[in-house]
């Protein structure tokens, strides 16, 4: 069976974590076809909006425990687990360097390295019966797949360090009021939904979107007036495709847009 399903309709490619009998947890493997395809959507014109999600009840319970070896990770110093990223480190940076948008819909529990997946991507939707927790703690470990790095900057640091020092689980309304996350739809109308926002997404301007997309991952570490500079570099690039034309047409002839990414 294969770990990693990728469809592509009207612009989205979907990657679905699909081992649904180990509540889709990510073992080496998994990641690295994460990691190749995220690679891939980012580099193919066809695809414009990226969407991830799990087979089954879960979007993703964490590192798959029982594929780990213990050994191998605990043998190492200090020094040399700070020089190596970690596949699931890679995997986050593969999210934040897509040049597509990419939408997590967490369709049941995100735990540990499956929530931190989650919270890599530009945007989050969950069903209204998904949970989502740090869960480290309760096995003893420390954050790892950018967890420690994205969270802080989505919910605060004080509630990022609730979060992880107890490793509750937050239920999808508390998810959506504290800014975690988009949107919350129902159960029965979740996929619908999720695919209809990106959908409509991927209807944008590809060029714009993917500009856009780079100065919100530079603006994380870019000081004020280096970001000024790439914004205006940014637009001015923009200001030269057909798809700014076809904007400023389609606005006068009141229609909605046909943008091309040229």
């Amino acid at each position: 069976m294969e770990q990693l399903v990728i469809d592509t309709h009207n612009g989205v490619r979907t990657l679905t974590l699909n081992r649904p009998e180990r509540m889709n947890a990510i073992n080496d493997d998994l990641s690295s076809k994460i990691e190749r395809a995220l690679a891939e959507a980012s580099s193919d014109d066809e695809v414009r909006v990226v969407v991830i999600t799990g087979k089954g009840r879960a979007f993703c319970a964490g590192l798959d425990l029982a594929d780990l070896d213990m050994k191998k990770l605990s043998g190492v110093n200090r020094q040399e687990r700070l020089d190596d990223l970690g596949w699931v480190g890679r995997q986050a940076l593969g999210i934040v360097h897509c040049d597509k948008p990419v939408i997590a819909a967490i369709n049941g529990v995100a735990a540990g390295a499956g929530f931190a997946l989650a919270l890599a991507c530009d945007m989050r939707f969950m069903s209204s019966s998904a949970r989502v927790t740090t869960g480290y703690i309760r096995r003893g470990l420390s954050p790892d797949a950018g967890m420690s790095y994205f969270l802080p900057r989505l919910v605060g640091q004080t509630r990022a360090a609730e979060m992880i020092f107890t490793g509750r689980e937050v239920l999808a309304d508390e998810a959506e009021r504290i800014g975690l996350i988009n949107g919350v739809f129902s159960d029965e109308e979740f996929n619908e939904r999720v695919m209809e926002f990106a959908r409509e997404l991927a209807s944008g301007p590809p060029i714009a979107l993917t500009l856009s997309k780079r100065l919100l991952t530079e603006s994380l570490e870019t000081d004020l007036a280096t970001l000024l500079k790439q914004e205006f570099s940014s637009i001015k690039f923009c200001f030269g495709t057909n798809d700014v034309r076809e904007g400023i047409q389609a606005f006068l002839e009141k229609r909605k847009p046909n943008f091309r990414g040229e």
